[in-house]
């Protein structure tokens, strides 16, 4: 099996991750994608919700996507969190399984300061979003990392201007966010009062 590892906050998760995923699905012919909801980043600070609510919304925003699956691996465990450690035990549980993380250019171009990228890379490939207009210098990058440009394959798609900071500004300020997020996803951000 193919999967796919899609890593974030959802906070809250909107239309673009879900065409993200899809994109990723269809170029990279993966069999599932996992939507792995990280506990508590250290990048970010306290403000991002409840895990449970999160959990929550990643699920109403994949019912219905038979090839989609909520994935508790950084949330049964004790943190910090580091993508290695979750390709290392996703790869424990699934030895016959291919990984492929999925992540965005300027993850990829950050890649050298992640916790032990070496590590990641060993226990999977990467899906890298290109965007039109972004330029990644693969050359570069292999100095720090021998053998990346042969483990990464990217993702085309349009840039869709959705964000989930965009997503909580709009209701903070009382506006509609249809079009943005799914509906059931919407219909717990009102239930929760999340973002006001």
């Amino acid at each position: 099996m193919r999967l796919g590892l899609f890593g974030g906050t959802f906070d809250p998760p909107h239309l673009g991750h879900l065409a993200l995923a899809a994109a990723a699905r269809d170029q990279l012919a993966l069999d599932r994608v996992l939507w792995i909801v990280t506990a508590d980043p250290p990048h970010k600070d306290d403000s991002i919700s409840p895990i449970d609510q999160r959990l929550a919304l990643v699920a109403a925003a994949i019912a219905g996507h038979p090839h989609f699956e909520l994935s508790r691996i950084e949330i049964d465990r004790p943190g910090p969190h580091f993508a290695a450690d979750t390709a290392r035990l996703l790869s424990a549980q699934r030895p016959a399984d291919d990984l492929i993380y999925l992540m965005g250019g300027d993850s990829l171009r950050d890649l050298p300061t992640w916790g032990r990228p070496r590590e990641l890379l060993a226990h999977c490939t990467l899906g890298v979003l290109r965007r039109p207009g972004d330029h990644v210098d693969l050359a570069a990058l292999e100095a720090s990392l021998p053998g990346l440009s042969q483990r990464v394959a990217f993702i085309d798609m349009p840039r869709v201007p959705i964000s989930a900071s965009a997503v909580r500004d709009r209701v903070a300020a009382g506006l509609p966010i249809a079009g943005l997020v799914p509906p059931l996803v919407a219909e717990l951000i009102r239930t929760f009062g999340l973002y006001r």
